[in-house]
């Protein structure tokens, strides 16, 4: 019985640690679009030097999984859970690089136009979405909640009809002239990191399933 119980602990803090990666992701993204939208070259760069802290992040849940599976030998729904545990981390690492490149536009926004004067269209409206998914997709992880990991994943809809959307916006208004024309591609480009931040989360919503559950899913 202790043998369990001290398999039970290992696997709570390995939990702890995804939803501590998670966070980090959480505020890299909430930094990104705060430097988007005030035009905050310090905050951008902030995310930018931050990154290191998820990637070692990842690292360290990696070292924890492999670190369990050799040592504790799971089978069927134990080992699910490290299987989904990798998973999830190495998803949760994509993001946190995509706000870095998020942030790294925003510096490219303000050198290719000073004034920081851009139409974000409906790009924050987008990020809101995805910080929903993001919280609850959390949450559905800790509380293995199949069902909410299914709904979470349908925001993701919304997310690219948004993307969508910018697309046809940033080319309808923003190809006058060569300057903004460059601050188009920038643009175009922060709005495909934000869309896949959605992809991404939908992909973790799929793992709970399949963590829970034992079936592979391609939700949406």
């Amino acid at each position: 019985m202790k043998i369990r119980v001290d398999y039970n602990e290992k696997i709570s803090k390995l939990n702890n640690e995804i939803v501590k990666m998670g966070i980090f992701v959480e505020q890299a993204l909430n930094k990104a679009m705060d430097s988007l939208v005030d035009m905050d070259i310090e905050l951008a760069e902030e995310v930018i030097s931050e990154d290191e802290t998820i990637n070692n992040m990842e690292i360290s849940i990696e070292d924890h999984c492999i670190l369990l599976i050799a040592t504790e030998q799971p089978v069927a729904g134990d080992l699910r859970i490290l299987i989904t545990a990798l998973k999830i981390s190495t998803q949760l690492e994509r993001m946190g690089d995509h706000a870095v490149h998020i942030a790294k536009g925003v510096i490219r926004l303000l050198k290719e136009n000073n004034t920081g004067k851009n139409p974000l269209f409906n790009m924050p409206e987008m990020a809101a979405i995805v910080k929903e998914m993001l919280h609850r997709v959390l949450n559905a992880y800790i509380e293995k909640d199949a069902e909410e990991a299914r709904s979470v994943a349908l925001l993701d809809n919304e997310v690219d009809l948004i993307h969508n959307k910018v697309i046809r916006d940033v080319f309808e208004k923003l190809m006058s002239t060569q300057e903004d024309q460059q601050n188009a591609t920038t643009l175009l480009f922060i709005n495909m990191f934000l869309e896949r931040f959605g992809d991404h989360i939908k992909n973790i919503c799929e793992w709970i399933v399949y963590s829970t559950t034992g079936e592979h899913v391609e939700l949406g």
